[in-house]
């Protein structure tokens, strides 16, 4: 073989031909897409620790020829006609680095970590202070329901319609969680979307709470919540594990988890547990579900007219959860006589605690002297339960 031969070979086995062959327009496009995304990460810290990750994970799954995700041994994973259904052997066997990194997200290891990692980091005072905002944390829950019939209606299945609707409770590992297990060829249009749509919480929530509310309602100066027990602390994660664990089964996980980190911040004996769930293994497992996410985001299923419906029904889904929450809010201040500031329960959503502070912001414009980020924080750590509650409850009936 001459030179002229040799060049040609090399030339015709790199990733470079690959775009010029059949469907290799796609990997271009989501190579591109990858790079906005990277931009949004890093120079907009559109929540760039996960953002940055899926988008490099879309780098690396596009790179023709690279091998380091197989889309068509996932698709022999979930055909049941297929030899290979819901068995490892042959991802094990075939697969590359990104397939290896992905069956930690396909068995729910990630986003259960996840959500150790966030009831560590997370302060269950401000709603055991005032356990009303459970109501604000539930009616925050309805963009999840409205979307899920949108989906429908646009022609989805239930079991995608479902995983869509999920996006409304603004919990990205919940979406992701539940995603894997009803419609894993949406996953990566769904936690884009997911995680776009939290970024943009301080632009989206806004104006929807100023239409919504009087001023009037926006100036009210909650009084000072009580203080609460270190005991209660301890024995609150406990008993919603117990019970929401009772009513649905299959939220088990992401309740389980939550609340076993937020033990082992409130007891006071394992402070070094918390603090590595906190820190090093929130920050491993980052790393590992965002970039397998990524992975996902395959040309040929990411570039279709559903990933369009998807962006579309995610923003309608964070719209009216935040104005699920602010009605929930409005009615508490007429049952309340004015006590309580329905800019509260915008705050029911799941994002914590960007949802919170948005509810503090638009308070202190209203009113300088008002400070509603710890009144607000109980409707959105309530948030983070009633996503877990309402994927539990969606999985409970398409799972």
């Amino acid at each position: 073989m001459n030179i002229g031969e040799t060049l040609l070979k090399l030339l015709n086995d790199s990733g470079f031909a690959a775009f010029f062959m059949a469907g290799g327009w796609r990997n271009l496009v989501m190579i591109a897409i990858s790079c906005v995304l990277l931009y949004l990460g890093i120079v907009k810290k559109f929540e760039p620790l996960l953002l940055v990750g899926i988008a490099f994970g879309c780098l690396l799954t596009n790179l023709p020829g690279a091998g380091l995700y197989n889309d068509a041994l996932w698709q022999e994973f979930m055909n049941p006609d297929s030899a290979n259904y819901h068995s490892y052997g042959a991802i094990l066997r075939e697969g590359g680095l990104l397939d290896f990194f992905y069956i930690g997200v396909k068995t729910s290891i990630y986003p259960c970590l996840i959500f150790m990692g966030v009831g560590a980091m997370t302060d269950f005072g401000p709603l055991l202070a005032n356990p009303k905002s459970l109501l604000l944390g539930a009616a925050a829950q309805l963009g999840v329901f409205v979307a899920f019939i949108g989906a429908v209606l646009l022609g989805f299945d239930g079991f995608e319609a479902a995983s869509i609707g999920i996006i409304g409770g603004a919990d990205g590992p919940t979406a992701i969680f539940l995603t894997t297990k009803l419609a894993p060829h949406l996953l990566g249009a769904i936690a884009v979307a997911a995680y776009s749509y939290m970024a943009l919480i301080p632009l989206i929530q806004p104006p929807i709470m100023r239409l919504m509310t009087t001023k009037k309602q926006r100036e009210v100066k909650m009084e000072q919540a009580r203080e609460v027990s270190k005991t209660e602390k301890i024995i609150f994660p406990i008993v919603v594990t117990i019970f929401v664990s009772l009513l649905l089964p299959s939220t088990a996980p992401l309740i389980g988890c939550l609340m076993l980190g937020n033990l082992a911040k409130e007891t006071g004996v394992t402070d070094r547990l918390s603090d590595t769930m906190q820190n090093a293994l929130m920050n491993i497992v980052t790393i590992l579900l965002s970039t397998s996410v990524g992975a996902t985001m395959v040309g040929s299923n990411f570039l279709t007219l559903n990933t369009l419906k998807i962006i579309v029904l995610g923003v309608v889904a964070f719209g009216i959860s935040t104005a699920g929450g602010l009605l929930g809010g409005v009615a508490m201040y007429k049952i309340t006589k004015g006590k309580v500031n329905p800019l509260i329960g915008s705050a029911g959503v799941s994002a914590v605690p960007m949802a919170a502070r948005v509810a503090q912001m638009e308070g202190q414009k209203a009113n300088p002297s008002n400070f509603l980020l710890m009144h607000a924080m109980g409707p959105n750590v309530a948030g983070v339960i009633g996503s877990a509650i309402a994927a539990g409850f969606l999985l409970a009936v398409f799972g």
